[in-house]
């Protein structure tokens, strides 16, 4: 863990939790929905920025630290999400949801290799050992439903972009979260991806307004749950715990969203989503404990010296 875990309101992990939690409930809206999802990212990320613009504290504006290129990385930081949600939805018209995920959950590792060259963080072989556990029980919740075709070669080629591209926000998020208000920088984040959306709407030709009630109280939904309860504390979360920790978290959404399949939408659980899932489990626990107790380690040394 990094810094400034004094200033949330509650302890890093539950907000780590409830954000975990929050995203995996996306998977279970969209099933439920039939518009566009390039339109639905879009109005998702537009609405969060709108209901978030209140909450910017916008006369520490002028007595922040943020030079130019502290700005281009958080607009930088816009395009990366946006285009993570343009490669994410396309890859699954290609391949299946699972074989994304597995994908999608390499991302911690992107991401460790992307501290120690920007940040200098180094992780110890238990750590490398707690993730690779946690990675291998994704494969196996993924494991039969993986194909081999064509096709499925090109929508895991798209999904490993947008794994990169969602890598490399987490990092840009953590090289300027010290500097920048996590509210203004969501809100400019958000707006940011939002737009790189609306290009690729219009480019395709897809209707912005002609959709009925529900599919804009799914839109004002998903603003609210996956994205500011969701999305946002991520980026809160970026200055106190720092990327690869809240990426490690995130590889417990496909666990939570079975779950709450199972609980929600009557789905079945299988021998291997759950073998999966609990493996997957233990690595990120024990993960998490090791970070824990390096915190304490480093306190104690500091009240030492």
């Amino acid at each position: 863990m990094k810094k400034n875990i004094s200033s949330l309101p509650l302890h890093p992990y539950i907000l780590l939790f409830i954000a975990i939690l929050s995203v995996s409930v996306s998977s279970i809206m969209i099933k439920s929905s039939d518009t566009p999802t390039a339109v639905a990212g879009m109005y998702r990320l537009f609405l969060s920025a709108i209901i978030m613009l209140p909450f910017v504290p916008w006369k520490t504006l002028r007595s922040s630290k943020l030079d130019s290129q502290d700005w281009g990385n958080v607009v930088l930081a816009g395009l990366l999400l946006g285009l993570h949600f343009l490669f994410w939805m396309e890859s699954l018209v290609y391949t299946s949801v699972a074989s994304s995920m597995v994908i999608l959950a390499l991302q911690p590792l992107f991401v460790m290799i992307g501290s120690y060259y920007m940040f200098r963080e180094r992780a110890s072989a238990l750590t490398v050992l707690c993730l690779v556990a946690a990675l291998f029980g994704s494969l196996i919740i993924a494991w039969g439903d993986i194909g081999v075709s064509r096709e499925a070669l090109i929508g895991d080629g798209l999904s490993l972009i947008g794994t990169i591209m969602v890598s490399a926000y987490l990092l840009v998020g953590q090289k300027v979260s010290q500097k920048i208000n996590a509210n203004l920088y969501s809100v400019v984040v958000f707006f940011t991806g939002g737009s790189v959306l609306l290009v690729y709407s219009l480019w395709n030709h897809h209707s912005l307004t002609h959709y009925n009630a529900s599919d804009w109280t799914y839109f004002l939904l998903l603003a609210i749950i996956p994205t500011i309860f969701g999305q946002y504390v991520f980026n809160l979360l970026l200055k106190s715990i720092g990327a690869t920790t809240v990426s490690v978290g995130i590889i417990g959404e496909p666990v939570l969203a079975i779950m709450l399949a199972y609980l929600l939408l009557g789905e079945t659980i299988s021998v291997s989503q759950f073998v999966g899932g609990m493996i997957t489990l233990l690595g990120m626990l024990t993960y998490f404990w090791l970070q824990t107790k390096t915190l304490k380690y480093s306190a104690h040394n500091n009240l030492s010296h």
